[in-house]
């Protein structure tokens, strides 16, 4: 029984390999190609920022004068900002790309000036602690990169104080203050879902009344009084994002 049978399972092989021939090699079936290049998607990531600007203070309503004090000081700040952004691009007629942002850091920026007043001297001083902004850029792709500019309103905290020398009086004030702001930067995406980005903004926050308050009660009996502060800030950013394109599965 065993040798018809293994005679039997010979011919079924040789048949088969001989249908095989017949048939020719299987086609080749490539892998599928990757998805086309495109900016279109949301991301999240974190930045680095340096920052740098000026500090404008005049004494219109004349409180610190007639206490001896300056009648306007002007500072330079700098330093460092660490913080985030999330946004979304579109992109659209080839390879226009449109998107928007919301951007925040906490750090500081600050400075410090001394003023010289008769008899006295004041110092000045600034801390920009945070900064945020919504912004929206429009930009063109050279495939993998991304030159842009933007554009949209920002927010920033400060801190201020004025004291001079001798200890007779020491003002303190806070405010948040909204402003607008304008920048320009360029976008690499270096893997699939990852990019850096360097980008360089102005805030402008324009002038407004800051109320103060002297500890020591001497300015306006320790009620609040205003200062009027003009400010600016400029701002380099390096981030890094992560890129949740438009339908892609997890």
């Amino acid at each position: 029984m065993k040798a018809p049978l293994l005679a039997v399972t010979a011919l079924s092989l040789l048949s088969a390999s001989a249908f095989a021939a017949d048939l020719g090699p299987l086609p080749y079936k490539a892998p599928p190609a990757p998805p086309p290049l495109t900016w279109t998607g949301c991301y999240a990531g974190v930045n680095v920022d340096g920052g740098w600007g000026r500090k404008d203070m005049t004494d219109t309503a004349g409180f610190l004068v007639a206490n001896g004090g300056p009648g306007a000081a002007s500072l330079d700040i700098d330093g460092y900002l660490l913080g985030g952004q999330v946004g979304c691009d579109y992109q659209f007629a080839s390879d226009w790309v449109l998107g928007v942002e919301g951007y925040a850091a906490g750090g500081r920026i600050g400075g410090n000036a001394l003023v010289p007043v008769p008899g006295d001297n004041a110092t000045f001083n600034d801390t920009t602690n945070f900064l945020t902004s919504g912004t929206a850029r429009i930009g063109y792709a050279f495939g993998p990169w991304l030159p842009y500019i933007k554009g949209g309103f920002a927010w920033a905290g400060d801190n201020y104080t004025l004291a001079d020398a001798l200890g007779t009086y020491s003002a303190a004030a806070s405010e948040d203050r909204f402003g607008w702001t304008v920048g320009a930067g360029i976008e690499w995406l270096f893997a699939r879902d990852w990019s850096l980005k360097l980008e360089y903004d102005y805030y402008g926050f324009g002038t407004q009344a800051v109320q103060f308050v002297d500890g020591n009660g001497l300015i306006n009996g320790g009620n609040p009084f205003p200062v009027d502060i003009k400010q600016n800030i400029q701002v380099v950013k390096l981030g890094v994002n992560f890129h949740f394109w438009a339908g892609e599965t997890p």
